[in-house]
């Protein structure tokens, strides 16, 4: 993220250091592996690929040349550091005097579901061996590659490329001091070659950048990362990607003449001013065949508001990932403009605010109208995200949209039913299910459709107002889509995906640019 100057956070005195995307060069190949020369040869095994006979020696064709290459000493190692190629784990040893510096093995899961997930893990882990090593080149060759399908290679070709720059990428902008990664060439050997797979490579890398301006944007802390911010941000991607891209942004008194006071309501306690942000995709030639909004939750900050976030596994250390959604939908935005899908228009819309404690603030009790006309009875300002979600969606509708997609860090219950690995879909339409659920098969990305229990909705009905924001702990996450419903046109498909799990790596304490690949890839899907 560069450093404009319009409503720039001061706080702190804190600016992010500019940090480049790691470049690295891909290339296809169909050479003999064992002629490879560089710093690092990575080897995919799974656990039959290290089957031995009774004389221990490897009778998959690849590891039986590279241990006669090295007079055995494959077979040798394996056995000492008990390497079975079970998924996640790794065997590197160092060979100085050989073409290759290094040689890697890397355990490849063969029950994944996911052809894209497995290899993404793959890449990642060839990137943290090469981050370690100082490795400048590395080659990637699958043990086993027979009888599998040409879609197959361009999957795993691509979901390897994928992993490799997301595993080399470090956020340090917010450290005094920064490596940069050594990597800067890799070659994928035995997954074939020619226009295809480098339109694939080339696809992955654009996919790549607008992961990494995902997770960027939600590592930025809150005092950096402002609605203003957020708003100069989705703006500069419009601007790069001009010929395809329009940007609107609403200030607060847009929003009011638009009557957004369910939005509104949540912002008025900041002294930071919302932020309402409209980028439009069309395509730069042809007719628009589909029309598709996708709507992200965008609370740069989360305090809860008068029912402030207290006690152990609140969170509120974490509150700047509550935009998760509106990064997804921007990380999105960012690919769809590199690669310019035709047939389809794109609407990308996020009511960016925060959500703060002041004398100007929501109470619990008070009444909002949103801009359908529907009243809301705020029994719990912690139950915030909706509140702003409520009015983007009625403005998605207005745009005449055939399909919504919403994404919100939303509630803590979904992360308590798919724990934090999942996203939770929601939707009335089957075939949007599919659409979603079809684009997941291909990323890796994990979703998993809960029910719209319309009985459940009696517990949301206010005595005072049309519904409450907020009716109570069982089913919360079930609650909260209910409520969306609410505030979206029947004729129009729409999904409300809750990502409050999968937004943020808790292990590595970063975010993980969740959402940004299926979104493209459901996009593309619906592109002619």
């Amino acid at each position: 993220m560069a450093s404009g100057a319009a409503g720039r956070a001061t706080l702190g005195l804190t600016k992010p250091a500019a940090i480049e995307i790691p470049q690295v060069s891909f290339s296809a190949k169909e050479i003999d592996f064992a002629e490879w020369k560089g710093d690092l040869l990575a080897i995919a095994v799974s656990e039959s690929d290290m089957s031995k006979d009774e004389d221990l020696k490897f009778l998959n064709s690849i590891l039986k040349r590279l241990d006669g290459q090295l007079n055995g000493l494959l077979s040798d190692a394996s056995i000492e550091e008990d390497f079975k190629g079970k998924n996640g784990q790794s065997m590197v040893l160092r060979f100085p005097g050989f073409g290759f510096r290094r040689l890697g093995l890397f355990g490849l899961s063969q029950s994944a579901t996911s052809v894209a997930a497995t290899h993404r893990d793959i890449g990642e882990a060839i990137a943290a061996v090469a981050k370690a090593a100082q490795a400048s080149s590395a080659a990637i060759v699958l043990a086993s590659t027979n009888g599998v399908s040409e879609e197959f290679k361009l999957t795993a070709a691509s979901a390897i490329s994928i992993g490799i720059v997301l595993g080399l990428h470090e956020d340090n902008r917010y450290k005094s001091e920064s490596k940069k990664p050594y990597l800067k060439s890799v070659d994928i050997i035995g997954l074939g070659f020619g226009p295809e797979l480098d339109n694939k490579l080339k696809y992955s890398n654009a996919v790549s950048s607008g992961i990494i301006f995902a997770r960027e944007l939600v590592n930025s802390p809150a005092n950096v990362l402002t609605p203003a911010v957020l708003a100069e941000e989705a703006s500069k991607v419009a601007s790069v990607y001009n010929d395809v891209f329009t940007a609107k942004v609403l200030d607060a008194e847009q929003c009011t003449e638009l009557k957004m006071g369910s939005y509104l309501g949540v912002a008025a306690a900041s002294s930071n001013p919302p932020h309402f942000i409209h980028l439009c995709y069309k395509p730069p030639s042809g007719d628009v065949k589909t029309k598709l909004a996708i709507v992200g939750k965008g609370l740069t900050f989360d305090s809860g508001g008068y029912n402030i976030k207290t006690g152990p596994g609140c969170l509120i250390d974490k509150m700047k990932f509550d935009m998760g959604g509106s990064a997804a939908a921007f990380g999105a935005a960012k690919v769809i403009g590199q690669i310019k899908p035709p047939g389809v228009e794109v609407h990308f819309i996020v009511a960016a605010c925060e959500n703060m404690i002041s004398g100007t603030g929501m109470r619990p009790g008070d009444i909002l109208t949103a801009s359908n006309g529907k009243t809301i009875e705020v029994t719990n300002t912690d139950a915030e995200g909706r509140l702003t979600l409520a009015d983007a969606l009625v403005y998605a509708c207005d745009q005449g949209v055939e399909k919504i997609v919403d994404l919100a860090t939303l509630t803590g219950a979904c992360i308590v039913a798919l724990g934090s690995s999942i996203a939770g879909i929601f939707t009335p339409s089957d075939e949007l299910a599919k659409e979603i659920t079809a684009a997941a098969l291909l990323t890796g990305e994990k979703f998993w459709r809960l029910p719209l229990e319309d009985s459940y909705w009696e517990s949301m009905k206010s005595s005072a107002a049309d519904m409450v924001n907020s009716g109570g702990r069982q089913g919360g996450a079930i609650l909260a889509a209910l409520f969306l419903k609410q505030f979206v046109n029947e004729k129009v498909q729409w999904m409300h995906i809750d990502v409050a799990g999968p937004v943020w790596n808790d292990k590595k304490s970063t975010a993980t640019g969740f959402g940004v690949s299926t979104l493209v890839e459901w996009v593309l899907k619906n592109s002619s």
